[in-house]
């Protein structure tokens, strides 16, 4: 009953898929994501300088490959891969090479160095970053019924809902493993395809450092009632998949893991990758009152990207490929910055 619709009834799987990708979907639209929600990516240009710096750690662990490949999943309109190859040093700037992966169509005016892409290419050596891509990958909804049954949750194109069938297969065997439900009202997104979607963008590495960096929540710290919201004009509201909104969910990093796989929040990965929002001294500012304003700027824009209970809770998932566990393991060491600069 899922995959057919039913008095207009659907899983929110397919009723998602068609509502952001479809031809007339939420992510067609000529002013993109931008236009409706703001990431780290454009709180402040500190979160592509941090994502560069991740890039030349990664490319002194593989031994400084040539092309070093950077690649944006949902890349928007190509913001980060633009910004993150601009902040690379010279040496690296002169290997690396730049791919967007994203369903809409070439934006206008993009650097022609940037191959626009709808899968991510296939054995490159570099980093796939994929900033709040597997939120947005569909999935569908599951909630318990008087009976204590997991039922999927049906949706109309105008937002209203009601329970299907019991889940059953993969997806009963995935929330049993990563989000068992058991109260009446109790509802789960079911993960099962982010799973997938990750898995094969890691696959898609030759070697490297694969990153997902999204809302997240782990086992023992499931939201009750899911995730499932819209989000339109910058403001959340109602999930309604008639292409209107953007549809989103938090994302269960820990069951999208793969082995070798480590979730951290953001606020520990960024400040090991340089951010840090600590003030200014104030000596700074009679020294040189100019680089004291800059510096406090900044400082306001790291303590953004890093704060409790906002930007800085989002987990970044960080999936060495073909990299030792040594080197691997000092990717997000906080060390000084020097030819990365």
């Amino acid at each position: 009953m899922r995959d057919e619709e039913t008095d207009g009834f659907r899983g929110w799987r397919e009723a998602t898929e068609e509502s952001l990708y479809g031809p007339s979907g939420f992510y067609r639209r000529p002013e993109g994501p931008a236009g409706h929600f703001r990431t780290s990516v454009h709180a402040s240009p500190l979160f592509a300088h941090a994502v560069a710096r991740l890039l030349c750690r990664v490319d002194a662990a593989l031994d400084r490959p040539a092309p070093l490949a950077f690649v944006d999943m949902a890349a928007g309109r190509g913001e980060l891969v633009t910004a993150v190859l601009a902040a690379l040093p010279a040496e690296v700037a002169s290997r690396a090479r730049g791919y967007a992966v994203e369903r809409a169509a070439r934006p206008a005016g993009l650097d022609h160095r940037i191959e626009w892409l709808a899968e991510p290419p296939k054995g490159v050596t570099g980093l796939l970053f994929a900033n709040e891509w597997l939120d947005n990958v569909p999935l569908d909804v599951a909630e318990v019924d008087s009976a204590g049954v997991a039922r999927v949750v049906l949706v109309r194109r105008d937002g209203t809902e009601r329970l299907g069938e019991p889940v059953a297969g993969a997806e009963a065997e995935w929330l049993r493993k990563w989000w068992p439900l058991s109260s009446e009202g109790d509802r789960a997104e079911i993960g099962l395809p982010r799973d997938a979607a990750w898995a094969s963008a890691v696959a898609s590495l030759g070697r490297g450092l694969a990153v997902a960096v999204d809302y997240a929540h782990v086992a023992g710290a499931r939201p009750p009632f899911g995730t499932l919201t819209g989000f339109r004009e910058g403001r959340e509201t109602v999930p309604v998949p008639d292409g209107s909104c953007d549809i989103t969910a938090h994302v269960a990093l820990d069951a999208c893991a793969l082995p070798g796989g480590r979730v951290e929040t953001q606020r520990n990965a960024l400040r090991a990758l340089g951010v840090s929002g600590a003030r200014p001294a104030l000596t700074l500012a009679s020294a040189d009152p100019t680089a004291y304003v800059r510096a406090l700027a900044s400082a306001g824009a790291a303590a953004e990207l890093t704060a409790p209970g906002g930007l800085g809770d989002f987990g970044w998932l960080l999936q060495p490929v073909g990299i030792p566990d040594g080197l691997a393991g000092d990717l997000l060491v906080d060390v000084p910055d020097h030819e990365e600069q």
